[in-house]
């Protein structure tokens, strides 16, 4: 059976798109970002076709393509449009696929919509946690309004450097599974994601009923 895994982060910028750069490698997954806001020349999507090796990844266009690197509902303003979540239909793929969210969980899409409202009950989502002052609190946050949204949450990625004491807090009084980690590395390429890839296949395929 296929499975979509949806990809969601404590805030921008904490390495979402690496992280499904490794787990659409390890499943040889599609891969769609729904909504892309800013960077339309080195998009998420760009970013993707330089990180994989596989040949059955099928990289889908999103959605809504928005000029301004800004909070969906700011960017789509700026450029006259409304996001609509019945335009925003998930490709058709007889592969496994993953999802990218844009920003965190609660970046609004419009007056009334967030990322939370694209996920799916059947979607394994994925939070990826990075390190930095104010961290645990936005990964307790994030997890929280998961939950609160009756969301099965299948684990955490956690990006950068190893922090033991914030790992061990946040798997504690969440009772998520740690997945794994990405480390700091000083640059990604096909070989790096490669390398991930095959640590975490075994952990997705493993879990994948």
């Amino acid at each position: 059976m296929n499975e979509t895994y949806f990809i969601t982060g404590t805030s921008t910028d904490v390495g979402k798109t690496i992280v499904a750069a490794i787990l659409t490698e390890a499943l040889e997954a599609d891969y769609w970002k729904p909504i892309q806001a800013g960077e339309l020349d080195h998009s998420d999507s760009h970013k993707m076709e330089g990180l994989l090796s596989n040949v059955a990844t099928k990289i889908h266009a999103p959605a809504y393509n928005l000029k301004t690197s800004m909070s969906p509902h700011a960017a789509a303003e700026i450029d006259n449009v409304r996001i609509s979540k019945n335009k925003i239909k998930r490709p058709r793929t007889s592969n496994d696929l993953v999802i990218e969210g844009a920003g965190g969980l609660l970046v609004p899409l419009n007056d009334t919509l967030t990322i939370a409202d694209l996920i799916q009950p059947t979607d394994k989502v994925i939070v990826v946690s990075r390190h930095y002052l104010g961290s645990i609190n936005h990964t307790l946050l994030t997890i929280e309004s998961l939950k609160k949204r009756k969301i099965k949450i299948f684990g955490i990625i956690f990006s950068g450097n190893e922090h033991n004491s914030t790992e061990n807090i946040i798997e504690k009084m969440t009772g998520v599974p740690i997945l794994g980690r990405v480390d700091e590395e000083l640059y990604f390429d096909k070989n790096v994601v490669k390398e991930y890839a095959f640590r975490f296949e075994e952990i997705l395929r493993g879990n994948k009923n």
